[in-house]
């Protein structure tokens, strides 16, 4: 009998149990394009959240931004690293107005990705986040990784993603999780 490490790691660790993460809602962008999917009302029940995030954009661009409770104010701090075949490299900014997503330099003719995780989202201390994604940018891929800090205490009931000047084309989806 052949084992599958994975999924021996996922029937013994809790972390990994599926039945931790619980949709909570799903955007996916209409004919027409959109400059930014927000999730409004989001229930306090929750450990942690996590962002799935499949999309396009209309012209060439660099970072998804994200936002909290539609705060726009210089309350950011994040790191990011970012590579692609050719070689590495990362930035990082504090006080900013608003959180990178990760990175990810995205084009017009490709779909990219990213997972966010938001920790501890209700309680009363600062919110910290990680993501991940790529690209494949038509062969020469690009992947992400950043780590950031939002500078509020408050619990998380909203979130918005929006492109720096573009647009997010249709079919662009956006899943929102709870995670217990």
């Amino acid at each position: 009998m052949a084992l599958i490490p994975g999924v021996i790691a996922s029937g013994k660790l809790g972390h990994l149990n599926n039945n931790n993460f619980f949709s909570i809602a799903t955007a996916t962008v209409g004919s027409g394009g959109s400059s930014s999917v927000s999730f409004t009302s989001i229930p306090q029940t929750y450990t942690h959240l996590q962002l799935r995030c499949i999309m396009q954009i209309n012209a060439n661009a660099i970072n998804p931004l994200m936002s909290f409770n539609g705060d726009t104010g210089n309350n950011y701090t994040w790191q990011q690293g970012y590579g692609d075949g050719s070689g590495s490299s990362g930035l990082g900014a504090s006080a900013s107005t608003a959180q990178p997503g990760i990175g990810l330099q995205y084009t017009s003719t490709q779909w990219g990705y990213i997972i966010i995780d938001i920790m501890d989202y209700t309680s009363g201390k600062l919110k910290s986040m990680k993501s991940m994604g790529g690209t494949d940018k038509n062969g020469s891929g690009h992947v992400g990784i950043n780590g950031g800090l939002w500078n509020n205490s408050s619990a998380i009931n909203a979130i918005s993603i929006s492109s720096t000047t573009q647009s997010w084309v249709q079919y662009s989806q956006f899943a929102l999780y709870g995670v217990k």
